[in-house]
């Protein structure tokens, strides 16, 4: 590792989705659509929220900070994504593409520790539901959404600092549709055994570590439900939790093999289509189902609608 800033490259190109022109318009029409989708989607489950006085409770403010950083996680990515479908010039300047790459790496630390937390909420409000509203008021349930957020953006300064001490002399093509850490590796001409040691820890500790909290939360959970007399009663509680299970196994299963991975030993074309499922698929996929399939905002759209 260099000291100081050497590096002599002030734009990369990404490489993004090379092929036939109506392949890269086909894709161009299915990342706006899901785009789109993404944005209409968490953007109602926020405006619900604030709107609605019954749906103000811990668990759909959660949800709320979870919508809020899935458009953001989003846009970040897509625009640009869907610029370099259709212009020629893929270019981005190097302090644009080391801001990308913070803010989409924060923006997924964020995300595992606001999922960890939310499957703490439904931990406390399933199997201690007479000690819910004490232990989970409004001053937990702030500090803990605070605390992810914080949390998340503090975790990757020491990885972009270090990539800041990198030195990169060419080439600047990075096979990849954003800035992804694997990239900078990849094209850099020094050291960057630090880099990676710092970066697998933190991923360890992130990723592996909110999965556990989330997987024992989800086992204590289900023993509750097993214990419920009524039929009817497991079979709902079990279709709800089958659903975010679903959701974390994606999330989770694209983590654990992009970033938990030695970052070389993966392909970086198969990282590029893995992290399509990342950053695409499960923000179109979270407000369905952890949000618009709950009883109580089916019947307030369904008000709204009647009313229309």
């Amino acid at each position: 590792m260099v000291k100081g800033n050497q590096t002599n490259v002030k734009e990369f190109i990404l490489l993004g989705f090379p092929g036939s022109r109506y392949f890269q318009i086909s894709l161009f029409m299915l990342f706006l659509f899901m785009y789109l989708l993404t944005l209409t989607g968490n953007i109602t489950i926020i405006s619900l929220v604030r709107t609605h006085r019954r749906l103000h409770t811990p668990m759909y403010y959660f949800l709320c900070n979870l919508s809020f950083l899935e458009i953001w996680l989003t846009t970040t990515n897509i625009p640009k994504t869907l610029t370099n479908l259709v212009s020629q010039s893929k270019t981005i300047s190097f302090l644009s593409c080391l801001l990308q790459m913070y803010i989409v790496l924060s923006l997924g630390c964020t995300e595992f520790l606001l999922l960890a937390v939310m499957a703490y909420d439904r931990y406390l409000a399933i199997c201690l539901p007479l000690r819910y509203s004490s232990i989970m008021n409004s001053t937990l349930s702030t500090q803990l959404a605070i605390g992810s957020w914080v949390g998340g953006f503090l975790t990757m300064t020491v990885p972009t600092f270090l990539i800041t001490r990198l030195s990169f002399c060419g080439p600047t093509v990075i096979n990849h549709f954003f800035c992804d850490i694997d990239s900078w590796i990849e094209l850099s001409c020094t050291d960057t055994h630090l880099l990676e040691m710092v970066y697998i820890t933190i991923c360890f500790i992130v990723i592996l570590g909110s999965c556990a909290l989330t997987l024992v939360s989800y086992i204590y959970i289900i023993s509750t439900i097993l214990r419920i007399p009524s039929a009817q009663g497991q079979k709902k509680a079990f279709s709800t939790c089958s659903a975010h299970l679903t959701v974390l196994v994606i999330l989770y299963g694209c983590a654990i093999f992009l970033y938990v991975e030695p970052s070389k030993q993966n392909s970086l074309d198969m990282n590029k289509i893995v992290s399509v499922f990342d950053i695409m698929v499960t923000p179109v996929l979270n407000p369905f189902i952890y949000t618009l399939r709950n009883k109580e905002v089916k019947e307030i759209l369904r008000k709204a609608f009647s009313r229309t």
